[in-house]
This record gives C-alpha cells, structure tokens and sequence, in this order.
C-alpha cells in the first residue's frame, strides 16, 4: 500500500482529490483514493512532529505532488462528537471547522480510529488476517475488534440492510477485571496509584511499561524501565524472562477483555486484534494465554470457543475503512 504513483495508478493531479488519514497518539497515517476509491500513495507521519492535523496533511500533501482536495475522511484515537476534537493519548486539540476551512473542503468526515478499523473488517482478505484458536465465522454475524496501540481501541459492526454499521465505543476505557489471586494482586497496586483501572491503563502501548513495574513488585523482581517497543523486543527474543512474563500477563488479561466483548456483541463473525503491538508478538501471541482466557467465561465457554478470533496484519486497516466510510455516500465531482 505505502507506493509511488506509477503509469497504472498515476494520479490526475487537476482533479480534486478524497483523502484518508488513521491519526492515534504516535504515528499519523496518510493516503489518497485512486479511481477505484482505493487507498493509495501512503505515508506515515510523526505526530509529534506538527502542531496539529492541518499541518501534518499539509506536509502530506507536499510529498505527493500538492493535489487539491475535495474531501477527507480522519480517523482519529479520540471521541470525535464535539466540535473541538481532543486527542486521548496525544497533545492535539483542534477543531472540524477549522480543518475544513483551512484545507478548503466540501466535506469532512470525522471518524473514531476503531470505528474506521472495524469498517474495514469485512474488507479484508485472507491474507491479512492470522488466526489464533478455533472457531469459525457465522455469516454476517457481528464482528468486534480491539487493539492495543498507543491506546486500546475497541469497537464492532452489524450487518443491517445490506450494509455494515460500525460501532462508536468507547470501550477501552472499561474497568479491568481480574480472574486469579496474582491478577488481583496486580489491579490492586494499581488501584492504589489510578483509582480508577481501565483496560487502557494496562493493555496498551502507553500502559505497558506499568504493567511491567506492577508485576515486578509482585513477583518481587527488580524492574528496569525498559520502554514498550524494549519490552516486547525482549519478550520476543526470549533475552528476558521478566519481560516475558509481563507479555503473557498482558496477552492473558486482553483475553479476558476480548471474551467480555464477544459476549456484549454477540460477535459470532469473530474477534479480530488490530492495533500495533500484537502483530509484533508473532508466535509468542500465538503460545499465550490469549485465547484460553478468551474462552474461560464459565457456562458460555462453549459459545465462545465456537468463535474465531484473528490478528489483523494488515498495517493501514484504518484507511481502508474510512475510503469505505467517505465513498460510500461521496457525490460524483
């Protein structure tokens, strides 16, 4: 997905064009829609690096040739019903009219990240996604995603109508629960320093470097303050078995929150995990506790087992559902 124009796809640049963006905390994500409404000439932007949206696009839009746009679709990892958007894991804070303006659009579609994900869920194709467990899908069932990244997004779509609709949530910021004494263990020292624990404390990219100090006074090891990409980095090549542990801890405990929405939804057409960190985790993802504690909900057990969950690998999903969000309505130019 991330290429230049060639002679197939060389872009009009006379025409207006329809841009797609996946903002979260870290990295902005950019591209254009080619004839067919697919993404295409992607980048991927520093979000630190801009004081805001418009001037990360700007750039954008610098190293493609300066097209003029028509309309844009921005997923974003934040709630986007107010009018001023502020980012939930990042220093942004801007309002729609003032990116329409100054872009000039006619249209400008706001969207959650997750939202926009979950869009492109029955977009995907087999390629992109790796299954962990058993289970199969039930056609046009409901399907849920959740992925830590910076965050923890979480969100689903229902087929209604001969459409997809995609859910608005919110739910990363759902209370943690445990379901072993050294789960409760661990919630406890961090009810002690937040109050109030939701999955995004400690199942996220922002959340794991706690995850890894709470479960080293636990375990009564010392901690480094190593960071996430540390972290899983050591997980992965098995140089460290604190970090290791830490992993597991967190697979286990994403498990339980990923069963808890299979449930809430129903999602019979699968569990899919976007988000950056789990793809990173290959077979050590696979080898966890993930799927077990997927399952263990008691006397619905059986249900969930019935239901597949996947990785997404794809790494610019987002995109691709808000090109179906802003295309699906979009006037002919």
């Amino acid at each position: 997905m991330n290429q230049q124009p060639t002679e197939r796809h060389r872009r009009n640049v006379s025409a207006p064009e329809l841009l797609v963006a996946d903002i979260g905390g870290t990295h902005a994500r950019f591209a254009l829609l080619d004839e067919r409404g697919a993404p295409q000439w992607a980048r991927i932007l520093t979000v630190a690096d801009f004081a805001g949206p418009v001037e990360a696009i700007e750039a954008y839009l610098g190293e493609v040739g300066s097209p003029t746009l028509r309309a844009a679709a921005l997923a974003l990892a934040a709630p986007v019903h107010e009018q001023v958007i502020r980012m939930t894991n990042g220093a942004w804070i801007f309002a729609r009219a003032e990116i329409r303006s100054r872009l000039g659009l006619t249209r400008l579609l706001l969207l959650n990240d997750f939202t926009a994900l979950a869009l492109s869920l029955p977009l995907l194709a087999a390629e992109d996604l790796h299954q962990v467990g058993g289970g199969k899908p039930v056609a046009l069932a409901a399907k849920a995603v959740l992925g830590p990244g910076t965050g923890l997004g979480v969100s689903g779509v229902l087929f209604n109508r001969g459409h997809w609709l995609a859910l608005t949530s919110e739910g990363g910021h759902c209370s943690l629960a445990a379901t072993d004494r050294r789960e409760a263990e661990i919630l406890a020292l961090a009810w002690r320093e937040l109050g109030h624990v939701s999955a995004e404390r400690l199942l996220s990219g922002s959340g794991l470097p706690l995850l890894h100090r709470l479960v080293a006074e636990v375990d009564g090891r010392r901690c480094e303050p190593w960071s996430t990409a540390e972290i899983v980095a050591r997980a992965v090549s098995g140089e460290d078995l604190q970090c290791r542990v830490v992993i597991d801890t967190f697979c286990a405990l994403l498990g339980g929150v990923a069963g808890n929405l299979a449930l809430t939804l129903g999602a019979q057409g699968g569990v899919y995990v976007g988000g950056g960190i789990i793809p990173r985790l290959g077979e050590v993802f696979d080898r966890s506790a993930f799927r077990a504690r997927f399952e263990a909900k008691g006397r619905f057990a059986s249900y969930l087992a019935a239901i597949p969950t996947y990785v997404v690998l794809s790494p610019t999903p987002a995109l691709l559902g808000s090109a179906h969000a802003l295309t699906e309505n979009e006037p002919s130019p």
